[in-house]
């Protein structure tokens, strides 16, 4: 059985041709390898176990003259599978072994390249060990899903499963991951736990190795919300934060000392400097009465309640705010708004739709040029969905295009996400009605968790367990 994340039986049928040649890549270099070509040197290659994650190990060596390693693996001695490769960095070699089989015996070997070919280490043998007790167990259905993994929290983990529904790889987060485990594009995973007794929440982001490499928060000392971020390659992120305000509300029937709760977004360099900011209380006019009684009547106002923001393919912002049952868009030069969508103040024509349209939303995604996908929690009188749309933006026309909803009629008050596929295919988490499904293109159900999957906030598939959220659509 070949581990999730492997190399194909190609890759390692051809990295098995590398290691058996005798010399370079051709009878000339064979002939001049002695004098000029060196393969590379490995020395004192071990085995590291992971103490956060029985499902991975780490390979480290001293090697030589090495462009770059890679560790073929397998069970019984049939070392079939392999990582993909990694730089070596100087003298040393760090490879990282993921989804490996609980409770198994293994063997490896680091394999080291350069120009002159390539060089083994002796064979490594190692056991993994038995899974949490607490770690959350599932299964699944479905004869056609998209290749790879979905990534989710539950209870007190980040989890990756496989499409027959095996963790692959977990994290432990002592106070729960926060209801949020996110796959970024700059390879690693986030989550914002709740915070301890007398701090500041904060964001903490997670290396495929488990290790924490850093913790981001918002500027002016405003929390981060947990529903959503975006960890850019270059080490810049984007943050959803909580501004409250007072504000003379007697107007409307509230406090003249009203304290109000609105979401800020921030742009911030891996310097932590803002390159971005933008605020609601600088562009609309505060009105409670689109509230909802629980969210009007709190000590803090609950007023927009922003659940997810996205880069559009245009550089601008998206952003979901729940509590007026609107998508924002937002120049990132000038701050001004360029539209709205939804709610009381939408700006647009629903080609064909009744309105209301969207209602409570979450999982707001831009998909392509002028288009979207979005979570409708409570617009759909056919329960809760996914749901599609081609936006024109100088016309202010949005079109459905489709819309992926369960075959039980869910209805999800809270939570919930969209992730848009190769091939038309739709991934959906209907938040607390406890399904995760994806959709092909025509609406059919190509793979599930089977039974209740408990409350997942956000579900999104990656292809690689070494790179997650690299390539992949949020």
């Amino acid at each position: 059985m070949r581990p999730p994340g492997a190399r194909s039986a190609a890759f390692v049928a051809v990295l098995g041709a590398v290691l058996a040649a005798s010399g370079c890549a051709s009878a000339i270099d064979g002939l001049l390898e002695s004098a000029t070509c060196t393969r590379p040197l490995i020395a004192h290659a071990r085995i590291t176990q992971n103490a956060t994650n029985v499902l991975s190990v780490f390979v480290t060596a001293n090697v030589q003259q090495a462009d770059s390693v890679a560790v073929r693996f397998g069970v019984n001695a049939a070392t079939d599978s392999a990582t993909p490769t990694f730089a070596a960095s100087g003298d040393s070699a760090f490879v990282p072994v993921l989804g490996l089989l609980p409770s198994t015996r293994y063997e490896a070997q680091l394999v080291a390249f350069n120009a002159c070919g390539s060089s083994a280490s002796e064979s490594l043998n190692f056991a993994t060990g038995a899974l949490p007790s607490d770690l959350p167990v599932y299964a699944t259905s479905g004869t056609a899903p998209s290749p790879g993994f979905v990534v989710f929290a539950a209870g007190s983990y980040g989890l990756v499963i496989d499409n027959s529904g095996r963790v692959v790889w977990y994290h432990h987060f002592p106070n729960g991951p926060g209801l949020n485990f996110q796959p970024q594009p700059n390879g690693r995973y986030t989550a914002r736990p709740p915070a301890a007794a007398g701090q500041a929440a904060s964001w903490v982001e997670i290396g495929v190795d488990g290790d924490t490499t850093r913790t981001l928060g918002c500027a002016h000392g405003y929390p981060p919300r947990m529903h959503d971020m975006i960890a850019e390659p270059d080490g810049s992120y984007w943050l959803l934060c909580d501004e409250t305000r007072t504000m003379d509300l007697s107007a409307q029937g509230a406090s003249p000392q009203a304290r109000v709760l609105g979401t800020t977004v921030q742009h911030r360099g891996a310097n932590g400097d803002i390159l971005f900011e933008w605020s609601p209380f600088d562009h609309f006019d505060v009105d409670v009465s689109i509230l909802q009684t629980a969210d009007r009547t709190m000590p803090v106002i609950n007023w927009t309640h922003g659940n997810a923001l996205d880069v559009d393919s245009d550089g601008n912002l998206l952003v979901s705010f729940r509590n007026l049952s609107e998508v924002t868009k937002i120049d990132t030069r000038t701050g001004a708004v360029v539209w709205r969508m939804g709610g009381k103040k939408n700006q647009f024509t629903f080609d064909g739709l009744p309105a209301p349209t969207f209602v409570g939303q979450h999982g707001l995604r831009a998909t392509g040029i002028g288009q979207l996908t979005l979570f409708d929690n409570l617009g759909s009188p056919l329960g809760s969905r996914a749901e599609r749309y081609v936006v024109d933006d100088a016309h202010r026309t949005a079109h459905m295009s489709a819309a992926f909803a369960s075959p039980a009629e869910l209805i999800a008050q809270i939570g919930g996400s969209t992730q848009s596929l190769a091939g038309g295919h739709t991934l959906v988490s209907f938040g607390n009605g406890n399904a995760v499904q994806e959709y092909d293109g025509q609406g059919n159900v190509v793979w599930r968790i089977v039974g209740n999957s408990g409350y997942i906030f956000r579900a999104q598939r990656i292809q690689s367990l070494y790179r997650p959220g690299v390539g992949d659509p949020r």
